[in-house]
């Protein structure tokens, strides 16, 4: 008894110390977080702006939310609306001598490439450098670095320089072959989001619409690639046909790069550009550090709110994409806020919830009544993400945005065959013709289907005639180029669906320029909370076991885990767009 006695003790003491050091080891990284937020950077002369792998482009502060199970540091998200300034402060500066590009495995999206070489090749005119450096480098990163004066690989590196290409993935024999049930109803022959459950092939529609926009896109970027290394188009057609970007030799011989040498040996170069002695060592100023460096800027009583939605949208309340409840919350206090003179929606989201898009929409039509509202698209802004932007006095897209996407879907699956071939069936009591509308193992009832498919036309002409308001164009002009169809930003100009084709820079100029406002701040919604507000904000056991899991599996795996395992984020029609492109 007395050895029970012990252990229980003994258990006991150390659940207080482990409580005690946590909380020691919380009270002491606050203090040094908030030690380290007050100091703010000494840029030295002759320093080099550097773009290097442990920068993390990121479009909006919801793709920055502090994770204190993220137990690394070796990344530093930074927003791209701050690189820009960066390097448009980094221009006059002087002692800013030049921008040295070393990232192989950039990841940042189309729009946010677009940007940076702009601002780079606008940072050119002052007559600094600008150097490359790759070791196995990716095609973004290649297609950043490419406006660089020089690019400079190790010998023994490599371009993955190949073009861009989609492969999707089809189930329809896998889900016959498991007795798997699909009931589909959409709207638009374009809307391939459920057709790889409907077919074990392409469409010719898909194989059209994909063609089409991944051919779009690819000519954008291979010609400025080309403009850039001063390679004839055709002739880098035939370097980017043969692979030879893999060959470091073949890259010298083809152009695109000048020269092959070593880090160290690369280091030394922009030493000897700057006028170094070796003894000197050689500064390099991270952006996340020289955007701390800047001075803070006073208080304008008039300010310009940049409106970040980025993401899935979903009904409910939630901390990271776009969430109906917390999105409707930060607009109100935009419209009630008179400081803020005009807004800015930025959109990066491939839609989701028609319930939610709707009541976003709504209320953004609202803040419009008060004061102008100016949307910029980034990567996505397609089916909810487009739906949502229907409010605004005038929208701005990126060549490269995917947009568009004019269709809504539901998919309901049910799993009769492969229950009853495992001996198991199902009967059902009920008081009304659909009282069991749907059920797991036998599917939707008729007249369920018949009012689901009721509901979807039902929100594809809700959905048209928004557009129709917005865009000025009859239903049967919007009904052809809609169709769940995905355009690029340039045949989206084309064609209507936007009015410019611009950044967000461009956007808040304008919105600034309505607004009538010549000296102005900007502010950003939703504010950015950081690891420790997160951690207490919800500190129940599931929030943590959330974000461990999150932080093991990573953030594109967990959302599809989450899709599957929450039924919070499978109710109702969807306005989502079928895919998203990433360039590798």
């Amino acid at each position: 008894m007395k050895s029970f006695f012990k252990n229980v003790l003994a258990n006991i003491v150390a659940v207080i110390i482990i409580a005690a050091v946590f909380s020691i080891t919380l009270i002491m990284i606050i203090a040094a977080s908030a030690l380290s937020g007050d100091q703010k950077p000494t840029i030295k002369e002759k320093s080099i702006l550097t773009l290097d792998f442990k920068t993390n482009i990121i479009d909006s502060p919801a793709e920055d939310q502090g994770d204190f199970f993220a137990f690394s540091d070796k990344q530093k998200n930074v927003m791209i609306y701050d690189m820009l300034e960066a390097i448009k402060n980094a221009k006059a500066d002087d002692k800013i001598k030049g921008i040295s590009i070393e990232t192989d495995g950039l990841r940042a999206g189309f729009t946010q490439l677009d940007d940076l070489r702009a601002a780079i090749q606008d940072f050119k005119k002052s007559g600094k450098f600008v150097y490359a450096y790759g070791n196995v480098v990716s095609q973004p990163a290649y297609y950043l670095g490419s406006v660089a004066d020089q690019y400079i690989l190790n010998p023994a590196g490599g371009i993955d320089l190949k073009g861009l290409s989609m492969e999707v993935l089809y189930m329809k024999s896998f889900a016959d072959k498991y007795g798997i049930g699909l009931q589909i109803i959409r709207h638009g022959k374009y809307k391939s989001a459920v057709e790889p459950f409907m077919r074990d092939d392409m469409s010719p529609e898909n194989k059209e619409q994909l063609s089409t926009l991944l051919n779009d896109i690819w000519s954008v970027n291979s010609t400025k690639i080309a403009a850039s290394r001063k390679i004839d188009t055709a002739q880098f057609r035939t370097v980017v046909d043969s692979l030879y970007g893999t060959i470091p030799e073949l890259t010298i011989q083809h152009k695109l790069a000048d020269r092959l040498m070593q880090k160290s040996e690369y280091d030394q170069m922009i030493k000897t550009k700057l006028q170094l002695k070796d003894k000197d060592k050689l500064s390099k100023v991270s952006f996340s550090k020289y955007i701390k460096s800047f001075d803070e800027k006073s208080d304008k009583s008039d300010r310009i709110a940049i409106l970040y939605a980025s993401g899935t949208i979903y009904n409910g309340e939630g901390y990271q994409d776009i969430f109906a409840d917390n999105f409707v919350k930060d607009i109100k206090k935009l419209a009630d806020n008179d400081k803020v003179k005009a807004v800015v929606l930025r959109v990066n989201s491939p839609g989701g919830s028609a319930n939610a898009s709707d009541e976003i929409l709504f209320e953004l039509q609202q803040l419009k009544k008060k004061k102008p509202l100016v949307v910029s698209f980034g990567d996505y802004a397609a089916s909810g993400g487009y739906y949502i932007a229907m409010a605004a006095d005038k929208i701005y897209s990126e060549p490269n945005t995917l947009t568009g996407s004019i269709g809504v879907f539901g998919m309901i699956p049910y799993f009769k065959e492969i229950a009853n071939k495992n001996g198991l069936t199902s009967h059902a009591v009920t008081t009304n013709a659909n009282s069991n509308m749907y059920s797991a193992i036998n599917g939707v009832t008729p007249g369920g289907v018949a009012m689901l498919t009721k509901s979807v036309e039902q929100t594809y002409k809700r959905f048209v005639h928004f557009v129709i308001e917005n865009r000025k164009k009859t239903f049967e002009q919007i009904d052809e180029i809609g169709g769940g169809r995905v355009w690029s930003g340039t045949r989206a100009k084309q064609i209507g669906l936007v009015d410019e084709l611009g950044s967000l820079q461009d956007a808040v100029k304008f919105a600034a320029q309505k607004a009538n406002l010549k000296d102005y701040g900007i502010t950003t919604y939703p504010k950015k909370t950081t690891a420790f507000e997160q951690l207490f904000k919800n500190l129940d056991e599931n929030e943590i076991s959330t974000r461990l899991i999150k932080n093991k599996i990573g953030a594109d795996n967990y959302k599809l885990f989450e899709q599957i395992t929450n039924p919070k984020f499978q109710q109702g029609v969807m306005m989502q767009t079928p895919f998203q492109i990433k360039i590798d």
